[in-house]
């Protein structure tokens, strides 16, 4: 059952009918190979082209008997195909089938992905460029640290979204790969130029070396970027939220008309899509986890990675989907309020500036130890008495010998924290 969260163009590459309609397309194209081997005569071809279907709900009815997905979609085709039938799946084995048919599916859900982070990318830039110099305090460990700008931040997440185009991008060209090699790779009954047939056409490459599957290293990376991708939405989500908390306030995501934050109090707007994105970004990772413990199998293959693959894979193409259209949208109607962002970089009286200050005083030729002891002992003056730092600078001895008055203003001023901004927003292609 495809997840109710699906959007539509990934739900159609993860429905039974596409699965299929693949497995019927490599059938097709192995037969092609073979006629032109000279192995399948061109009418019987013709007969098998022309007449070559499936129906869903008749290849569940069969497997119910046959407890064989791949064997009730060959008896259930030989129903429409008749007595030329018996060309199809000439030399093949189940996998030769599923794991080229899953190659392609996979490479078309990370066809939607590329175009969502693309979508996303732009979003940002938008941002990014609109609140460039929107002076804002920045944090470490949660505390402030020195101003930043709003526009900087979204030119981070700008920055990792490139990267995640990368690295789906990676994870398109590691699982573009077929195998159509027999029960053990091998070609014991069917020969290497029907591999190469059919992966050409469905735009693959021949895998190098197969057993009877493809190898799950290739499955544990395409679903450990997708995991990536996901921490890294995660990390958009987890700091609009923080933003959005009541005491800080300096941005929300978007809040409908008619929405409602909470059950209990009316007065609710909780950063509930940011919320959900963190969560499902554990399932992201859980995922990969699973895809990892696939890689080690018995021998030529055993089935044991088979049921969890149908479950993390297009759950994982599905919900990265869902993920990357519900931050675009909260990165497009994100709302910002650069008026709290102002009041917040005040809270902390001037301590943000304490950092330019110990470089003035190091300017000076006071040595650092000293400088910063001095620049210290004021801070903690702001903390403990909640006094302004410029006036416990401008009330201690030692740091006035060394500093005039009338030049602490410029050290006060946010704008010596954007002189770069620019050449940041350049190199990140902004």
């Amino acid at each position: 059952m495809i997840p109710r969260y699906s959007l539509p163009r990934m739900s159609a590459v993860w429905s039974d009918e596409n699965k299929f309609q693949k497995m019927l397309d490599v059938e097709i194209l192995a037969c092609e190979a073979l006629a032109n081997l000279g192995k399948i005569p061109q009418k019987e071809l013709k007969k098998i082209k022309s007449k070559a279907k499936f129906d869903v709900k008749r290849i569940e009815r069969i497997e119910k008997t046959t407890r064989h997905d791949v064997i009730a979609f060959l008896h259930n085709i030989a129903e429409y195909i008749g007595d030329s039938s018996r060309f199809v799946h000439q030399g093949l084995t189940s996998s030769d089938v599923l794991d080229t048919g899953l190659s392609v599916m996979m490479k078309e859900s990370a066809d939607i992905i590329l175009e969502d982070l693309k979508a996303l990318k732009g979003e940002l830039r938008k941002k990014a460029n609109k609140y460039k110099y929107t002076i804002m305090a920045g944090r470490s460990h949660g505390v402030h640290a020195e101003p930043t700008t709003f526009g900087l931040k979204l030119a981070l997440f700008f920055d990792e979204i490139n990267r995640s185009i990368e690295r789906i991008n990676r994870a398109k060209e590691i699982i573009s790969v077929g195998k159509i090699s027999g029960p053990v790779g091998t070609y014991s009954n069917v020969e290497p130029y029907v591999e190469s047939y059919v992966c050409k056409k469905l735009g693959l490459r021949p895998a190098n070396v197969s057993t009877q599957i493809l190898q799950r290293d290739r499955h544990a990376e395409y679903l450990s970027e997708i995991a990536i991708v996901g921490a890294t939405l995660e990390k958009i989500a987890t700091e609009f939220r923080n933003l959005q908390r009541t005491e800080v306030r300096e941005v929300e995501e978007p809040f409908g008309k008619g929405q409602k934050g909470s059950s209990a109090m009316p007065h609710k707007r909780n950063p509930v899509m940011c919320e959900r994105i963190a969560g499902l970004a554990r399932v992201l990772r859980a995922n990969a986890m699973v895809s990892m413990e696939n890689v080690a199998l018995w021998h030529e293959r055993d089935i044991s990675h088979s049921s969890a693959e149908r479950i993390i894979i297009p759950d994982s193409a599905i919900l990265l989907d869902y993920m990357l259209n519900q931050m675009t949208e909260i990165v497009k109607g994100l709302l910002v309020y650069p008026e709290n962002m102002t009041a917040n970089l005040a809270k902390t009286k001037g301590l943000v500036f304490s950092a330019r200050i110990l470089v003035e005083l190091e300017k000076r030729g006071v040595e650092r130890r000293r400088a910063y002891d001095i620049i210290q002992r004021c801070a903690m003056k702001v903390w403990e008495k909640g006094v302004d730092f410029k006036d416990a600078l401008k009330g201690d001895s030692d740091f006035i010998k060394l500093v005039k008055s009338k030049e602490m203003d410029d050290f006060f001023n946010a704008a010596y924290y954007t002189k770069h901004v620019n050449t940041i927003f350049k190199k990140a292609g902004i």
